[in-house]
């Protein structure tokens, strides 16, 4: 009979360093077995050339690579969660699964699930707080309901990190407590049914310098002066407390984007509804155009709007859009378009590597004005006046548009000023009481 063993469930955690439920494992009393489930109720829904599932197979390599001093390395299985539990529960004797928790909705009903399965056999799910740093009800209003107003929340928020501080979860010195298994699969990417594809991933390392100049240089795409850690954020291949400390010692702008993205997460968390609808109800009435073919012109970067082109041919070719170019062409999409919300997140959603569903979609609701603490209906971006501001010599435009200024760039898809008189009249007429 093989020693009893705890379990180490990586998800969206792929580090080794400061990581709360590995932490928590390594120091349980028991040897710990560490393991990544390629899950394919999310597999299956993507195509073949995603690159985030070629990122989550690069860097679990990378992990191998640094276990393998420790004479481990995590088992990879491919399959349904709930069915490879059943399989590590034949073949182990299993004390706990420790892992972090998850606040999307499919991963908090995956984790019931997986929960009650194990449950049945007597072993433990214990998760802990780690891709955050205050989770969905924790920062709260007097009377205990949610902020659903950004400014309010993100001074609670402040105001706990500065009576708190940040607890650090040293793992990474406790990793002689794992074993290696001889239960592989380490299923290929050509098993499991995608490309290798040809993007970069950038390194999950905090540019201090860039973050220093954050205020005053984020605003303009030509400068490439975004940290790009949205990726590793999203599959905590950096730890959030980490980028909060430099944040706070750095950048209060750069904090306070951490502060958004833990502000969307509490509202994905405690609003699951806005995975589907509106944060505010009433924008439901909203009579969409949704024309198939200016969605297309927008998708392909050829609408005539220069910014906005340079942006999606960007995120085409990258999985990557810079963050101001983000909101100028989810405003052109909703308001100069007319066009559901919901296609422009899907649409980020299948194309970005930094795709996190909580941000994604607390994001399009705001630059459409239906989301909570939302930019009001009647806020739209001129692009035209977004370029000479934040891309003067249109150093970004000319970078992803070649035929930027000759006869083969495109007319203008709508006229800015009848596009925006057309967006006020159809979104009064929709609210009206």
């Amino acid at each position: 009979m093989k020693d009893k063993v705890n379990v180490f469930w990586f998800r969206r955690d792929l580090r080794l360093n400061d990581n709360h439920g590995l932490f928590e494992a390594l120091k349980s009393g028991l040897k710990v077995m560490p393991v990544f489930i390629f899950d394919v109720n999310i597999l299956d829904k993507l195509p073949s050339t995603d690159a985030r599932v070629a990122f989550i197979h690069q860097r679990i390599h990378h992990l191998n690579k640094q276990l393998s001093d420790f004479g481990s390395r995590i088992s990879v299985f491919y399959g349904n969660p709930s069915d490879i539990f059943s399989h590590l529960i034949a073949y182990y004797k299993i004390g706990s699964v420790f892992t972090n928790h998850d606040y999307e909705p499919y991963a908090k009903e995956r984790d019931n699930i997986v929960s009650e399965l194990l449950k049945k056999s007597g072993i433990g799910f214990r998760t802990y707080k780690d891709q955050v740093l205050c989770e969905p009800g924790e920062i709260v209003k007097p009377d205990g309901t949610a902020y659903t107003v950004f400014t309010p929340y993100s001074k609670k928020w402040l105001a706990k990190l500065q009576e708190s501080g940040i607890q650090h979860y040293q793992s990474e010195k406790l990793l002689d407590q794992f074993i290696d298994d001889d239960l592989h699969e380490n299923p290929s990417l050509a098993e499991m049914g995608f490309n290798r594809p040809s993007v970069h991933f950038p390194d999950p390392e905090i540019p201090e310098n860039l973050i220093r100049n954050y205020a005053e240089t984020r605003n303009f795409p030509g400068l490439d002066s975004t940290s790009r850690l949205g990726v590793h954020l999203r599959f905590g291949t950096i730890s959030v407390r980490e980028c909060i400390s430099v944040g706070q010692e750095l950048s209060t702008a750069w904090l306070n984007e951490l502060i958004w993205r833990e502000f969307f997460i509490q509202i994905l968390g405690l609003f699951p509804r806005v995975v589907n609808n509106a944060f505010k109800p009433i924008y439901e009435r909203i009579q969409w155009l949704n024309d198939e073919e200016q969605f297309r012109r927008w998708c392909e970067g050829k609408t005539g709007y220069p910014l906005v082109d340079a942006g999606m041919r960007e995120l085409e070719k990258t999985g990557f859009m810079h963050n101001r170019v983000r909101m100028v062409v989810a405003s052109f999409l909703t308001k100069h378009l007319l066009i559901d919300w919901r296609w422009g997140e899907a649409w980020f959603a299948e194309k970005l590597l930094d795709f996190e569903l909580s941000s994604n979609n607390g994001n399009w609701q705001w630059a459409a004005g239906c989301g909570c603490d939302a930019a009001p209906y009647f806020r739209i971006f001129n692009p035209m006046e977004q370029a000479r501001k934040f891309d003067p010599d249109s150093v970004y435009i000319r970078k992803w548009i070649p035929e930027f200024g000759t006869s083969s760039y495109p007319q203008p898809v709508v006229d800015h000023a009848w596009a925006r008189n057309r967006f006020l009249v159809a979104f009064k007429s929709a609210l009206k009481p």
